[in-house]
């Protein structure tokens, strides 16, 4: 092949992958931005996952679209004072106040996890004016699973 014929064909390719560049961008402008719809929610749920190191909420309508979350973490607390029971009230009642945003009114709470920010989350959810119409315990019980971490000495 001539350096001519090769030349041509780098021309060709240049010139093809230039036109695909336009048609995506094309279609990238074509095609609108997906916006955030504000839901209009009325009844929730509430999961509280309370592990050792932090604690999370996550609060959701009843099909299990996320309106709003928290955690410890998130607030602004560091290391070992994620997993006290202040920090899981103050990340509950942040998510809380995200989701009354959207007219949540009734909830339900599901817990799972043994961390000490439980009862602290169930409370400042219970303080901020919400009907909770359920707390159940998810917490996953094994039937005799693998050995168990060894207790603390403190």
């Amino acid at each position: 092949m001539s350096r001519k014929k090769r030349l041509q064909k780098k021309a060709e390719k240049g010139k093809k992958s230039e036109a695909k560049q336009q048609a995506m961008a094309a279609k990238a402008a074509a095609k609108p931005k997906k916006k955030r719809v504000k839901l209009n929610v009325v009844e929730g749920r509430v999961y509280i996952k309370s592990t050792f190191n932090n604690t999370l909420i996550t609060i959701t309508d009843t099909e299990g679209r996320v309106i709003a979350t928290g955690s410890a973490g998130q607030q602004g607390f560091r290391g070992s004072k994620k997993s006290t029971s202040f920090a899981a009230s103050k990340a509950a009642s942040a998510a809380i106040g995200k989701a009354l945003t959207t007219g949540l009114q009734r909830l339900q709470i599901f817990v799972q996890g043994v961390g000490t920010g439980r009862d602290a989350a169930i409370r400042a959810i219970a303080q901020a004016g919400v009907d909770v119409t359920s707390i159940k315990d998810m917490t996953p019980i094994p039937h005799n699973g693998p050995r168990a971490r060894k207790a603390r000495r403190v």
